[in-house]
């Protein structure tokens, strides 16, 4: 089966303008022309797309899944196809970045890399915003975009979803903890956590765990950089719960493991905050267009491993 835009382009037409000739007028060309590409595309799927008996044309349950199909990927390709004239005209502007995720670094350069070739003259800029408000500084136009998992209602802001991750549990494979499947509140009792300098309302081990558990790990010990983490955890100085995708490599590493948190692990979700009229930006749409796909392709790389 092989179907093409403009036979999308056509149910969405015939659907919106409830006839044959009022869609052809919106298509620009002819009724007869109209009629035998809904003639083709209904020899290609096999089923009549429209009731047509019916007063004003109406689609049949078959024409209504090609209808849903065409109100999904016809928008994309048109944001696509915009995405694509802004690269060509080279457009400018600014891209100042806050980041509510310490860990977040991990992915965020490889987006940059991509998105810097792409729009060479855009003005990107990265700020911790673990050290200010960021949100409202979104709000202020201090700057353009905030990386957050924790979205909120704020006028004229959208967050869009970018990916779902795991906080997982790591610790030396010499760990009495590494025998077990999955990790609970309770096993961090008398632990040394390991974690990012960040309060504890920014860490998924505290606000997704422990907090709610009413659960105290032994001490607390805070590092800055995720390798420096890694190596106290070989050593058997403490455990650390991180994002699924700084630890990727781990999992191949005999001196580490990594555990669910709970026993059916814990899943959260990463947003981009950016003002409302901006996010569909030419450029701004690119970004988080690859802000999106780089997780994916990191998971896949790790899968094939």
């Amino acid at each position: 089966m092989r179907i093409e835009f403009r036979h999308l382009r056509t149910i969405k037409a015939i659907h919106d303008a409830g006839g044959l000739a009022r869609a052809a007028d919106m298509l620009n060309i002819t009724q007869s022309a109209l009629s035998h590409q809904v003639k083709a595309l209904e020899e290609q799927t096999g089923a009549e797309l429209f009731v047509r008996r019916a007063k004003p044309m109406r689609l049949s349950a078959a024409g209504m899944k090609v209808l849903r199909a065409a109100e999904r990927i016809l928008p994309e390709m048109a944001a696509l196809e915009a995405e694509f004239a802004a690269l060509e005209a080279g457009r400018s502007g600014r891209l100042h970045i806050a980041i509510e995720c310490h860990a977040c670094f991990e992915w965020l350069m490889p987006v940059l890399e991509k998105f810097r070739h792409a729009w060479p003259e855009v003005d990107v800029d990265i700020r911790p915003g673990l050290a200010f408000q960021a949100l409202p500084a979104l709000v202020r136009e201090t700057v353009d975009l905030v990386v957050t998992s924790d979205p909120e209602r704020i006028e004229d802001v959208d967050f869009t979803p970018l990916f779902d991750y795991e906080p997982v549990f790591v610790a030396s494979a010499r760990h009495p903890l590494a025998e077990k499947p999955f990790v609970v509140a309770e096993d961090f009792v008398g632990e040394t956590l390991i974690t990012y300098p960040v309060e504890r309302a920014r860490l998924d081990v505290f606000t997704e765990l422990l907090t709610p558990a009413g659960v105290e790990p032994g001490a607390v010990r805070q590092v800055e950089l995720t390798a420096v983490i890694l190596l106290l955890v070989a050593s058997q100085r403490g455990v650390a719960v991180l994002p699924d995708w700084v630890v990727r490599d781990v999992a191949r590493h005999s001196d580490y493991v990594t555990r669910p948190i709970t026993k059916g692990g814990l899943t959260r979700r990463l947003y981009a905050a950016t003002r409302g009229g901006e996010t569909t930006e030419p450029f701004m749409a690119h970004f988080l267009r690859l802000a999106r796909t780089e997780p994916v392709k990191l998971q896949r790389a790790k899968a094939s491993a």
